[in-house]
């Protein structure tokens, strides 16, 4: 800037341009510069063009826990088309969750820059069941007093043309509740569902505003089905699936824009003709000519790319760290070393459980600071803990918590190879894998053809 220019004198798109490249805590603290910057930063045209940046370079989001303590990182997705092997990546700290006393780790989910960890204990001073839905790139999260009965099923579900968060919640014999977060009187609202179909212990998976869960047919044990809830207007639709296609449904997976599934083998089912319903089934047969990937890594599928890519990593935190982005398309294998997750000796000695989410993407939805405050009479608190009333209602009692000691992104200082890395490696047969691609829910036959790939 010359001298005597101002900031008058910058052109607004510029200014926002700048702005976008900056970490989400960052913006958030600029909104304090003045009115009109606040507003400025609060418009759509930045908030479309900061989402835009984030998601045309996503990240690996990293979650570590030791004991009841998360700690997140993240770190840049490879590009494509590879030219190695194999590169190292830096991990970014983001924050750590300390309040958090025990979770049952089947109740874990993402979507769109936010972690839902369903089934917590957060108090010390006692055991209280919460529901928590925590934002890493700003430090924050909500503590959600449950609905009674809380259920046996619970997700995070994203509408991507209202821009809410919802949170589901379905019980076996009872009505199911929903949550919409952000409004000014949080509070769970009883849904309408058949109680016929009831859902199974995997975890769910929201693509395009569709929250996908597998369940069974409570009057006839021989049909398997799909459950399928509308984020946006609040309505479920489920259809039956052939039930050797149901048991290959180890996870469900989001395979570009569209429903799959992945068990123990590798090979894929898709719909190849929706008038006709007809499907075709995949089969990869890999050779072993790769050293990288063994048996005893423990390996574990955490999701697909949106170019398709199919992406394992290490179940514990153990040095050295990899994740393998394995493309079925060319049959090539990219592993990939990050660097300064759980730095600690402490962190890889105890085997700490590690949860890996893809296209992780920043955006600027802001949790409302006027939460009510959930109190524990007569018993004192951290400043940074939770206490939680024991009486349950059916009003949700929320707030928000920032990780004060945790204010700043930490980089840790790694060399960094070439992202872009290819490898001519045609085999990942220690780890098999199986995805099967579900595009209408209204589908209810398919035929198979199988290819093989050598």
């Amino acid at each position: 800037m010359n001298r005597g220019e101002t900031l008058d004198s910058i052109p607004t798109d510029l200014i926002l341009d700048i702005l976008s490249r900056l970490p989400t805590k960052s913006i958030a603290r600029f909104h304090c510069v003045s009115k009109l910057w606040s507003s400025m930063l609060a418009s759509q045209d930045f908030t479309r063009l900061f989402v835009n940046r984030s998601s045309s370079n996503p990240r690996l989001l990293l979650g570590i826990v030791r004991g009841g303590e998360w700690s997140f990182y993240s770190s840049p997705q490879p590009k494509n088309p590879y030219e190695k092997s194999s590169l190292e990546v830096a991990a970014d700290f983001h924050m750590k969750l300390s309040e958090i006393k025990q979770h049952q780790h089947h109740g874990t989910s993402y979507a769109f820059g936010l972690i839902y960890l369903r089934t917590v204990w957060m108090s010390k001073e006692g055991n209280y069941e919460v529901c928590v839905i925590c934002k890493p790139s700003t430090g924050q999260y909500y503590a959600i007093l449950p609905p009674q009965p809380s259920g046996i099923f619970g997700d995070l579900g994203f509408d991507p043309i209202g821009k809410q968060f919802k949170v589901l919640v379905l019980n076996i014999l009872d009505n199911h509740y929903i949550l919409t977060l952000g409004t000014e009187n949080d509070k769970w609202r009883s849904i309408q569902s058949s109680l016929r179909y009831r859902p199974c212990g995997q975890s769910p998976i929201c693509i395009n505003g569709v929250l996908y869960y597998i369940a069974y047919d409570t009057q006839d044990s021989s049909n398997d089905v799909i459950g399928c809830f509308d984020v946006r207007f609040e309505k479920f639709k489920f259809f039956h699936v052939n039930h050797d296609m149901v048991k290959c449904f180890f996870e469900l997976i989001n395979y570009k824009d569209k429903l799959g599934g992945f068990p123990l083998e590798l090979s894929m089912w898709v719909l190849e003709d929706l008038e006709k319903e007809e499907w075709s089934k995949y089969a990869y047969t890999l050779k072993p000519d790769n050293n990288v990937v063994k048996v005893n890594y423990n390996l574990s599928f955490v999701g697909v790319t949106t170019r398709g890519e199919i992406v394992l990593a290490k179940m514990y935190a153990c040095k050295p760290f990899y994740v393998f982005y394995y493309n079925p398309e060319n049959n090539t294998l990219l592993s990939v070393e990050i660097q300064g997750v759980g730095e600690d000796s402490e962190w890889f000695s105890n085997y700490q459980r590690v949860y890996v989410f893809v296209e992780h993407v920043k955006d600027l939805h802001q949790f409302d600071n006027t939460k009510t405050s959930i109190n524990l009479p007569e018993q004192k608190r951290k400043p940074t803990s939770i206490s939680i009333s024991s009486k349950y209602d059916d009003h949700v009692r929320t707030t928000l918590i920032s990780s004060r000691k945790n204010q700043q992104v930490t980089t840790v200082s790694r060399p960094q190879q070439d992202r872009r890395t290819t490898n001519k490696f045609s085999a990942l047969c220690l780890l098999v894998m199986k995805n099967s691609q579900v595009s209408k829910p209204d589908c209810f036959s398919w035929s198979s053809a199988t290819m093989l790939y050598l």
